[in-house]
């Protein structure tokens, strides 16, 4: 354990320690990577398959099978305006559990848009600009991402055209006017601008996936617009591996290593930021981590989706990724953690899920706010929705090891603050928060809705 000060709070890195490099996985997993597929032929989708919605270099970036990618200096210059994010010790919490566990958070709410998102919103930004691209369309759910790239938007001079999923249009407000600050102009998704949104006008309530075919339908009828994902695909989980790097220097700094690494999973480009560095350690030098992945009961793709592959959006524009998924048509329930209502998860998280490299746990709503309620109390922080669930996750293994009489040194992401979502809290405070759980129907009726004609992966 730790010989560091007892008093010792963050742990902070100068801004020369900002990664010059992101961790690409990919070459480091086990066994040949499933590809994705054109839905039309069944075969592998390759670059030419992208070109209409993305710049050359982010498929680059998407296919590269180089262990490191490198950092353009312009990023990196705009990583300096928050960047390296802090490493806490949760003293306060630990007390509080009377646990013997180090708790570790990294908290990623220090960025201008207040969560990781930045960490890939200002390099897909930045190659898009360079490409001659003038706007950016996409997706968001809780509205960390679409504040993300409209703030990145600003930064190099494009415009951004965001579909925000309909609840959290409505129960979000204030990220609406973050966007609109930055530049960005706000959809409530479905919307009737696209034949996706018009197509799925009798669910109001949106999701990821209806969102993502919207904002892909209007990028790819405009020569002038691409599209920008916030999760999922490999390029945007290697942007967020600053998030690993630097806590691995932060964790040398505490003079100490993780035992366990939690983070929640939406799409997966959080917890691939926080854990994929710690993974390839695992990997190449034979460390014995053990990682978990935090998601919620409403939408738990990892714990009860099926293995195959699947659309990545609802009108199926997209090519089919090898992924656990709840099926591309199913709309989950409207959680506050917008940012983890998706019914797919990113290939490479799932294939290490499916090796049983990564456990998920899937948390109902009820427990995750009076989790957030409980770290918010002793550490001071308001957590987003999201980050709740991998909270959860922690004290729950902080509270296991004082039952074993266990020293164990947990990391877990906190990669968002809540400040705006104080309405979800509201309603938590009030008892009027549901419990919604993803039911034996719901999954007969994803694996109704699998693409015909791909091949068996499961």
């Amino acid at each position: 354990m730790s010989t560091v000060s007892d008093t010792t709070t963050k742990f902070l890195l100068t801004e020369d320690r900002i990664p010059t490099h992101w961790v690409n996985l990919l070459p480091d997993l086990p066994g040949a990577p499933l590809p994705p597929l054109h839905p039309g032929t069944m075969q592998p989708a390759g670059p030419p398959d992208l070109t209409p919605i993305f710049p050359m270099a982010l498929i680059e970036q998407e296919v590269s099978t180089s262990p490191e990618v490198e950092i353009p200096d312009e990023v990196r210059d705009a990583y300096r305006l928050w960047r390296p994010t802090p490493l806490y010790r949760a003293r306060r919490l630990e007390r509080e559990l009377d646990t013997p566990a180090h708790i570790y958070y990294k908290y990623e709410g220090v960025s201008p848009a207040g969560s990781h998102k930045p960490n890939t919103a200002v390099p897909q930004a930045y190659e898009n600009a360079k490409a001659g691209i003038k706007r950016l369309t996409t997706e968001t759910g809780a509205g960390q991402w679409g504040s993300s790239l409209a703030f990145a938007c600003r930064l190099f001079g494009l415009e951004c055209e965001v579909f925000m999923v309909g609840s959290s249009y409505d129960q979000k407000p204030y990220r609406r006017s973050m966007m609109q600050t930055w530049g960005g102009t706000v959809h409530r998704s479905p919307s009737d601008r696209t034949e996706s949104g018009r197509a799925n006008a009798s669910h109001p309530t949106g999701s990821l996936g209806i969102a993502i075919s919207e904002a892909v339908e209007v990028a790819a009828q405009d020569p002038e617009a691409n599209y920008s994902l916030g999760s999922v695909l490999n390029h945007v989980l290697l942007h967020q591996t600053v998030i690993g790097q630097e806590t691995i220097a932060q964790m040398e700094m505490a003079g100490e290593a993780p035992d366990i690494v939690v983070g929640c999973v939406g799409g997966g480009s959080n917890f691939a930021g926080l854990a994929y560095p710690w993974v390839r350690r695992n990997l190449r030098e034979g460390a014995n981590v053990r990682f978990l992945a935090a998601e919620p009961a409403a939408c738990p793709t990892l714990t009860r989706g099926v293995y195959a592959y699947d659309f990545g959006d609802t009108a199926g524009l997209t090519p089919l990724m090898p992924m656990y998924t709840l099926g591309h048509g199913f709309v989950p329930p409207p959680v506050h953690a917008g940012g983890l209502r998706y019914h797919g998860d990113a290939p490479s998280l799932c294939a290490l899920v499916k090796e049983g490299m990564i456990e998920a746990r899937a948390y109902r709503q009820n427990e995750t706010f009076a989790a957030a309620l409980q770290f918010a109390g002793s550490e001071g922080i308001i957590p987003a929705p999201e980050p709740a669930h991998a909270i959860k996750a922690t004290i729950d293994e902080a509270l296991a090891a004082r039952e074993a009489g266990e020293e164990r040194v947990i990391l877990f992401g906190l990669c968002g603050h809540g400040n705006f979502d104080l309405a979800a809290y509201d309603a938590y405070l009030a008892g009027t928060l549901e419990d919604p759980e993803f039911g034996q129907s719901e999954l007969d009726a994803a694996l109704a809705e699998l693409p015909a004609g791909a091949p068996s992966i499961a």
